[in-house]
């Protein structure tokens, strides 16, 4: 019996260490009441792996309520090993969830998000539609949940790519200052959804099917996500420049950055290069990165030890490697960013405001 008690400290510990946010936030739960929950855009790739990690950290869930689009009305999907019917998100609004978590599409939130929120509910919206109004936080938990306050109805869930280059900045720019970042992200195609999955998965069977991108995704790497602007850059580029100076609330820090498609699931990797204020000691950056929440420094080339999308699949950490100085330039920094896209730049952190924001008593 001692055994067992001391293993479950020991167990505590290392949760303690590697994840804070988590283990305060799941800590309070016990003095919560349960929510109804509901998941709009349940059906997609993003929501069914909402309600999975609502499953897998517990959660207070006294209902959950997924929605999706009339033709998936009546579908069934396993919550906790039973069986939940897909409604309509009229009937999601109707019901008064506490929570409405959504990961239905930028039309979507515009026209649901706010009746939601008219209706009571809190709203986290994995959209790109509210990310940037300037009364709509924009939330990394470990980061800056402190600017969300009691009241809010809207909250919005930061682009995949995003997400997980803040997370590694975040600790670097309070010591250091950013000044500047030169980014290339090399994007999962599950960032595009299921569609774009099929067409990689049809094209490595021969297959002939419907195209998500206009080339072929296998064997082959295409330089844009999203949409073209008149600038030429891509919105999946503009996002992040844009998130990341709301999330780091720093507008000076000056951003350019190159997105490209690669046929992998596993989640994104990003190369950064980031140019300093002040200068900085090596030893230290990995240690800051080391201590932050969530962030897995994976960093021994001489062991061919680094983040790949391979060891990021199905994990909520972000793990950072490749931790070098940039010789060319002084106080400038490389660094390897790769994270599931699917579950911490998306899924993952949509909970995790979820947790912040009912162990707060926010909502």
């Amino acid at each position: 019996m001692q055994r067992d008690e001391l293993k479950k400290k020991l167990i505590l510990t290392v949760f303690n260490v590697n994840f804070k946010v988590n283990l305060i936030i799941n800590l309070n739960y016990s003095k919560q009441i349960t929510m109804k929950t509901a998941v709009v855009g349940a059906t997609g790739m993003v929501g069914r792996t909402m309600i999975k990690v609502l499953e897998e950290r517990n959660f207070p869930v006294s209902q959950l309520i997924p929605a999706a689009s009339e033709r998936s009305v009546g579908k069934e999907l396993l919550f906790k090993g039973k069986a939940v019917k897909v409604v309509s998100v009229m009937d999601a609004v109707n019901a008064k969830p506490e929570f409405a978590i959504f990961s239905a599409g930028a039309s979507t939130s515009k026209e649901w998000a706010p009746v939601f929120a008219k209706n009571g509910t809190v709203v986290i919206d994995n959209s790109s539609y509210w990310r940037m109004f300037e009364n709509v936080p924009l939330i990394v938990p470990e980061i800056n949940s402190h600017v969300i306050k009691k009241g809010d109805r809207i909250i919005a869930n930061p682009n995949c790519s995003t997400i997980q280059m803040v997370m590694a900045l975040a600790p670097l720019h309070r010591k250091y200052k950013i000044k500047r970042l030169v980014i290339a992200t090399y994007q999962s195609v599950t960032g595009t959804g299921v569609k774009a999955v099929t067409q990689m998965e049809n094209e490595r069977k021969g297959i002939k099917g419907e195209m998500a991108y206009p080339y072929q995704i296998d064997l082959n790497c295409f330089p844009f996500g999203g949409t073209f602007q008149p600038d030429d850059y891509t919105t999946e580029e503009q996002k992040l420049v844009d998130e990341t100076r709301k999330i780091l609330e720093d507008q000076t820090i000056q951003v350019t950055a190159t997105v490209a498609r690669i046929p992998v699931v596993g989640g994104h990797s990003e190369a950064v290069n980031i140019e300093f204020e002040n200068d900085f000691d090596i030893d230290e950056v990995k240690k800051l990165l080391g201590e932050f929440p969530g962030v897995v420094v994976y960093d021994n080339p001489a062991e061919h030890k680094y983040p790949m999308p391979i060891l990021s699949y199905n994990r909520d950490e972000v793990f950072v490697g490749r931790i070098r100085r940039d010789h060319s330039k002084k106080k400038c920094l490389n660094i390897w960013v790769v994270a599931d896209n699917i579950r911490k730049g998306a899924a993952t952190n949509a909970i995790q405001i979820a947790e912040y924001m009912a162990a707060n008593k926010l909502y």
